[in-house]
């Protein structure tokens, strides 16, 4: 194998593991509130705007059809609802409920110390390089998923 193959490797592992690290902590978080860490990453995604399920797909990185039934699931206890989309008639936006925000706001204390001890372990200024650094592997990943480099 290339040198790159092993950095594509290593990524990739890394990547994974952080996932599953991320999901252990998020229903860690998120089960005290009473949802899991699916719903409450589909709850996230419309918290600031309705989104339809495939822009909240596209936002995670995940299929639709996976949102479409934690969607579904959601609408379902009240914690989101579907709203009328005015630039497509089939495909309704997710919204989030006040008893959607209210879950989430059960999570913010956790959520804040989480965070808080991260940062203390890596320190803010790492911490933020590393978010930047996976933000632009994320933004090269979409690159060569998209078919825009064309080598």
């Amino acid at each position: 194998m290339t040198p790159e193959q092993d950095l594509l490797d290593g990524a990739a592992l890394t990547v994974y593991r952080l996932n599953g690290q991320f999901l252990t902590i998020g229903d860690g978080l998120a089960s005290p509130a009473g949802i899991s860490v699916a719903w409450w990453q589909v709850m996230a995604a419309v918290r600031e705007r309705p989104l339809p399920v495939a822009g909240i797909a596209r936002a995670m990185g995940i299929t639709r059809q996976s949102v479409q039934r934690v969607a579904d699931l959601l609408v379902a206890e009240g914690i989101c609802e579907y709203r009328a989309n005015p630039a497509h008639k089939r495909a309704k936006l997710v919204t989030i409920t006040e008893q959607g925000l209210a879950a989430i706001e059960r999570i913010g204390p956790q959520h804040a110390a989480m965070a808080d001890r991260l940062a203390a372990l890596l320190g803010p200024a790492e911490f933020a390089a590393t978010v930047a650094t996976l933000t632009r592997l994320s933004a090269a990943l979409d690159t060569i998923i998209d078919g825009a480099d064309r080598r």
